[in-house]
């Protein structure tokens, strides 16, 4: 298993990325809430019902779990999961970004929509030129 072309690279690196996030947001999901701008409050002063701290817990199990599944797409090459991410990480910038406009989430969450539209873009380009190149 290894990474055989400049796509394969930007799928790794995201997925290393998502993997370490999802396992930060594991051990201590403060940590997620505060990187994304959200208010970071104690949990002994969270009131009953209040599932933050489960909601990050569990969206941190998914970054974790999807990091897993880019970085063995990318050592195993699957270039057609590749193609797929394009599409839906660029739907996610617009869902995240528009949770910004609409001033439901933090600006600091924006970052998370860039980050997605960078690597569909990023990941877009490589393939298109590869695929000029045949």
């Amino acid at each position: 298993m290894k990474i055989h072309n400049a796509a394969g690279w930007t799928i790794f690196i995201f997925g290393i990325l998502a993997f370490l996030l999802g396992l930060a947001g594991l051990i201590r999901p403060e940590i997620l809430l505060s990187i994304l701008g959200f208010e970071v409050i104690e949990r002994t002063q969270r009131a009953a019902g209040d599932y933050t701290i489960v909601f990050i817990t569990t969206s941190s199990m998914a970054s974790f779990n999807i990091g897993i599944y880019y970085m063995l797409a990318a050592l195993n090459d699957v270039k057609i999961f590749y193609r797929w991410t394009v599409p839906f990480r660029t739907m996610t910038f617009l869902v995240f970004t528009t949770l910004v406009i609409v001033g439901l989430a933090p600006q600091k969450f924006l970052g998370v929509g860039i980050w997605e539209l960078v690597g569909a873009i990023s990941t877009g380009i490589v393939l298109y030129t590869a695929n000029q190149k045949k």
